[in-house]
């Protein structure tokens, strides 16, 4: 006679790479912002302050270096720390504010064509059909070059033209939720249309709408810096990294950091902000709403 003995499961621990993706972005991201809070306070030189005697300086791993400039010069003796120190903060001013303009557009138009369909929601795909027709960096070419380059016209030109993912996405989530037993609860109940909006559907589509957010802020940051290595976007001397990379390119044979330095960093926090945005979507993306 056999005797059959059953042992508890085991657990097996799984190591999920997305996850340390996540945590590789968001120490990279905390670095960004750290810089741009508070590393002009580190750093002694100003940004925009010259000295001709000073042209080109190499960075410190490079022979000719100085140790008061850890990362040289550029063409016009300007410490190129200070500069990208300041410059994380104009691309973090950019990527931000434009996500929450183009946020603002596309979650309202999104959450009002999923909600109310019919004729709503045809006038909403028809708006997200135009702007996914329109090529974004030629839009934003004309409209600075006729209007003139500056910070605010570079925020609202992206703004207006960064919306379709938001709207897509909320309209797809909000169509899922509408018809979900709270939603039937609280209609019964006698919750006004705009309680329902915005105190029922866009709480339970705010992790969906989190993860587009992160993936829109490096998608602006990659635009502007487009547009200022074409000369249409943060006008000089505003340290902006594309800007400084389009300064250095005439350099860049002769003095490689002057664009290897701006443009490393654009890489990198592009890629943290990546990351951080695939490890949202691992972490909330599979949760359904409620």
């Amino acid at each position: 006679m056999s005797i059959a003995i059953s042992l508890p499961p085991v657990r097996v621990r799984t190591f999920r790479v997305g996850n340390v993706g996540f945590w590789i972005g968001v120490a990279i991201c905390s670095v960004v912002v750290l810089a741009a809070v508070v590393g002009n306070a580190l750093v002694p030189h100003d940004p925009f302050a010259q000295n001709l005697n000073n042209r080109l300086v190499p960075p410190f791993w490079m022979e000719g270096s100085q140790p008061d400039h850890l990362l040289g010069t550029d063409q016009l003796g300007r410490d190129y720390l200070a500069r990208l120190v300041y410059g994380a903060r104009i691309s973090l001013l950019i990527g931000i504010t434009t996500m929450i303009v183009s946020g603002l557009i596309g979650t309202t138009l999104g959450i009002l064509g999923g909600y109310f369909g019919g004729i709503v929601d045809d006038v909403v795909l028809f708006l997200i059909t135009c702007r996914l027709s329109i090529p974004v960096v030629l839009v934003a070419l004309a409209v600075v070059g006729l209007l003139g380059s500056s910070l605010t016209l570079v925020i609202c030109t992206l703004g207006l033209l960064l919306w379709d993912r938001f709207a897509v996405v909320a309209r797809s989530t909000t169509m899922q939720v509408r018809s979900l037993d709270y939603m039937n609860a609280a209609m019964c109940a006698g919750a006004s249309t705009p309680r329902l909006l915005f105190r029922e559907i866009l709480p339970n589509i705010a992790s969906h709408l989190a993860v587009v957010a992160t993936l829109e802020i490096a998608l602006a940051i990659l635009f502007e810096a487009t547009l200022s290595f074409l000369g249409l976007g943060v006008p000089a001397p505003l340290p902006s990294w594309g800007l400084m990379i389009a300064e250095g390119k005439d350099y860049m044979f002769f003095s490689s950091w002057v664009i290897m330095i701006p443009g490393v960093t654009l890489f990198i926090f592009v890629m943290g902000v990546n990351f951080v945005g695939d490890g949202l979507r691992s972490l909330l993306g599979a949760e359904r709403p409620r």
